[in-house]
């Protein structure tokens, strides 16, 4: 099964706030993602090279014409940010699962979305949305 991780999934797998681990599969980041996990202006350097070493263990999906004009579709008709748009049409294209903990991207039609579970919180995304 295909994965894209959302950002907020990869912050709170590299900060070990998961309780349990992903679920087994391929997994894919949107290079939104990279782009949002490496900008961080406080990034340190042992951060920094924590992000690459699981950058470099995963595949990094580039825009191309398809995920860009479901991007546009998502932004246009569901109000997400751009990033967030970008992200979702990834997973969308990728015909996979989108692991994340927004709920708005979540409650979107046809978006199949998977939460992880972190340490004190709940569950925001169950299943198919």
């Amino acid at each position: 099964m295909s994965y894209v991780l959302d950002t907020n999934v990869v912050l709170s797998y590299l900060g070990g706030e998961m309780v349990g681990p992903l679920p087994k599969g391929e997994y894919f980041v949107s290079v939104i993602t990279q782009m949002e996990l490496l900008s961080y202006p406080s990034l340190s350097q042992s951060e920094e090279s924590a992000i690459q070493d699981f950058l470099h263990d995963i595949t990094v999906v580039g825009l191309n014409v398809d995920i860009r004009d479901r991007a546009i579709q998502l932004r246009r008709y569901h109000g997400l940010k751009l990033p967030d748009a970008i992200i979702a049409a990834t997973a969308l294209s990728l015909e996979g699962w989108l692991v994340t903990n927004d709920q708005k991207i979540a409650r979107i039609p046809g978006m199949r979305c998977q939460s992880v579970t972190l340490k004190n919180e709940s569950n925001p995304c169950m299943g198919e949305s």
